[in-house]
């Protein structure tokens, strides 16, 4: 366990330098330098921080981590998988599958209910997508995805490996289709036919609550197309777009640590313009 955590945090650290990299190199949009928004340094500096709080609270919330888990739940011959005896290459598609789609699920419902939505409006409020962005959710919200993995790895009887794979591409999709980066228009309609690219992710980001609500997978596209949530082009050019939510653009709400930390606690404001 000790070593996939190590493999796990050395190849997230590699994609989020090589992402950030690119964005510095070649950024698809500018950063909205106005009198309101807040400075890129705070917030990086937020959105970073919160990362930090929230893997504290994952590590507080369950010890021995999904792995562990995972790997106490096969010794125990918990879960459907081990039950009905597949092959262990099959149990790890299937569990990667699966896994995936109930992150798609997750990620409607914490759209719709707005409970959830108070949690989730934190990783949207940012004016700004980049590959900070990706890490920016607050820590309660980190906290209950972790239970809702938690117990579909018990149920599922998903092995500690698929959980491991898992973790790593969750992570490093998300940090890709969150940079601040743009595909040629050859490769990104090739990708997008597998994968969440940039521009169909801040898509998701717009600030229009009909675009919002489009495009919720982290990984692969194939459950946005398959339950009729897929979005192939906003209604503003991807340089255009408004991204974040119009009641959250300025530093103190919106970039400062203590800010997005009390966020969800605030007076529920409109969830987005029309």
């Amino acid at each position: 366990m000790d070593d996939a955590s190590s493999i796990r945090l050395g190849i997230f650290l590699t994609v989020l330098a090589l992402m950030l990299l690119l964005e510095r190199c070649f950024p698809a949009r500018k950063f909205p330098n106005t009198a309101t928004t807040p400075k890129q340094g705070t917030r990086l500096f937020g959105n970073v921080a919160i990362l930090v709080i929230s893997a504290v609270a994952a590590r507080l919330v369950l010890p021995i981590g999904l792995a562990g888990l995972a790997l106490f739940g096969h010794q125990q011959q918990w879960g459907f998988l081990p039950y009905i005896g597949l092959p262990n290459w099959v149990n790890i598609g299937l569990s990667l599958l699966l896994l995936d789609l109930l992150i798609y699920w997750q990620h409607r419902l914490f759209h719709r209910i707005p409970l959830l939505w108070r949690l989730h409006k934190v990783h949207h409020a940012d004016v700004h997508v980049d590959s900070t962005t990706a890490l920016r959710f607050h820590p309660i919200e980190i906290t209950v995805s972790i239970g809702v993995k938690a117990l579909a790895i018990i149920i599922l009887g998903v092995p500690a490996s698929a959980v491991i794979l898992f973790e790593i591409l969750l992570n490093g999709l998300a940090i890709f289709n969150h940079a601040n980066i743009r595909l040629s228009p050859t490769l990104e309609r090739i990708t997008r036919t597998v994968l969440v690219t940039q521009i169909l992710h801040r898509i998701h980001h717009s600030q229009i609550i009909s675009e919002s609500n489009s495009n919720f997978g982290s990984s692969i596209v194939w459950w946005d197309r398959l339950f009729g949530t897929y979005s192939a082009q906003a209604s503003k050019a991807d340089n255009d777009i408004d991204i974040g939510l119009g009641e959250y653009q300025d530093a103190k709400h919106n970039a400062k640590l203590w800010g997005l930390l009390r966020m969800p606690f605030l007076s529920q404001k409109p969830f987005k313009k029309e």
